[in-house]
């Protein structure tokens, strides 16, 4: 019995150490990131630079926050074009009203959605097409967000400094129910785990990240790939026409966004694991080799290593010397308290002040095993269902 436990620690042993360097490797680089960005006041160089594009369907439940804070941005936006594809909960009267207090917004329809487009990717283009040609910035922002005042600002200024081509933010997540501020940090994790920390400059275009709810780009970029084309069958189009910007030797950064940008993403537990799961494998813009190699990673890391350590204190005696299912138990007890102590570090991404239960955040990494299973599951699988809209 014991060859055999020695045997299965040491196969295991052999998936899991070169995950755990892979792992420690990319946290290593959290203390050397750009600091997160910061609110900022305009200056008159920025004037009118900023086209802000939103794509809404069926959101007046949540985007009046975002209409708020783009109504405060000040002169760098010069416009803020609502595309929306044919809403019929009142979210075109919500725009309209908001039209006759802002004249920068406006709204517009976009065109009927093609077969081999994926709604959200054609919203932002179609807004591309009709946004101003003297416009230096193209902004992108989904409904569920809630900008600082000056965000635009401190993004603009932060491209010029670092010289970024295009920037994304990761924003602070408010959570308010108990069984999302157990699964949510568990689902962000699976994205820390696979990619580098937010503020550090990735090199190898294939592992850069972005976050389609706050997007930056040089106008002059996007047209130069074409809109959003690259991107038109992606269900995570944010990461794939980052990437593909980034393949065509443009900086891209993706940084700390938690003092600018809020977001309510879903209203539940069950919401969260059905929609944001099946777009946070990011297999529509990854290769097979990667897909495989983030799987790899994520259950060596993040899904495995509690099960291993009950596993191993409850039910088999350890020996008393150095042998393979002790050092198992070391290395996964060591994953573990890496994964309690990357709380502290992601807790300024979310907003407790309105949470029920949100001690439970404390105790998330225990839904880790679910939120890999979670990726698994929507890794071989294509939606069919998505914001609203069927695809065959």
């Amino acid at each position: 019995m014991q060859q055999l436990l020695s045997g299965i620690s040491l196969l295991i042993l052999l998936i899991q150490v070169p995950a755990v360097f892979i792992l420690l490797s990319r946290l290593l680089k959290g203390p050397f990131r750009q600091a997160p960005i910061q609110p900022q006041s305009p200056t008159p160089e920025l004037l009118g630079t900023v086209s802000v594009v939103v794509p809404t369907l069926n959101e007046v439940e949540r985007i009046s926050p975002l209409l708020a804070g783009l109504s405060r941005a000040s002169y760098e936006v010069r416009e803020i074009i609502i595309v929306d594809s044919n809403s019929q909960d009142g979210t075109r009267d919500l725009v309209k009203s908001t039209i006759e207090k802002d004249p920068r917004f406006r709204l517009m329809t976009d065109d009927p959605l093609p077969s081999d487009w994926v709604g959200r990717p054609w919203a932002l283009h179609n807004g591309f097409l009709h946004t101003s040609p003297t416009s230096e910035w193209f902004l992108g922002m989904d409904a569920d967000t809630q900008p600082h005042p000056g965000l635009v600002a401190g993004l603009i200024k932060s491209a010029a400094a670092l010289d970024y081509d295009l920037i994304s933010l990761s924003p602070q997540f408010i959570l308010k129910y108990p069984g999302e501020s157990l699964l949510q940090p568990a689902l962000l994790m699976t994205l820390l785990y696979r990619f580098d920390p937010a503020g550090v400059n990735t090199q190898a275009p294939e592992r850069v990240m972005a976050n389609g709810q706050c997007f930056l780009c040089r106008r002059t970029v996007l047209e130069s790939v074409n809109g959003y084309t690259s991107a038109k069958g992606s269900f995570c189009d944010d990461v794939t026409l980052a990437r593909q910007i980034a393949a065509s030797g443009f900086k891209v950064g993706f940084l700390d966004g938690a003092k600018v940008l809020k977001v309510r993403m879903y209203e539940s537990a069950v919401e969260t694991w059905k929609e944001w799961g099946r777009s946070l494998d990011l297999k529509d813009a990854s290769s097979r080799a990667q897909i495989w190699g983030d799987l790899w990673l994520l259950v060596s890391v993040q899904g495995l290593p509690l099960i291993i350590v009950i596993l191993c204190l409850f039910l088999s005696p350890l020996p008393p010397s150095p042998s393979p299912p002790l050092i198992l138990l070391s290395l996964n007890l060591f994953l573990v308290l890496i994964r309690f102590l990357m709380l502290f570090a992601i807790a300024p991404s979310y907003d407790f002040t309105q949470a029920k239960g949100g001690w439970l955040f404390w105790l998330s990494p225990i839904a880790d095993p679910l939120a890999v299973l979670r990726i698994f599951l929507s890794t071989f699988r294509t939606p069919r269902q998505w914001r609203g809209r069927e695809y065959g």
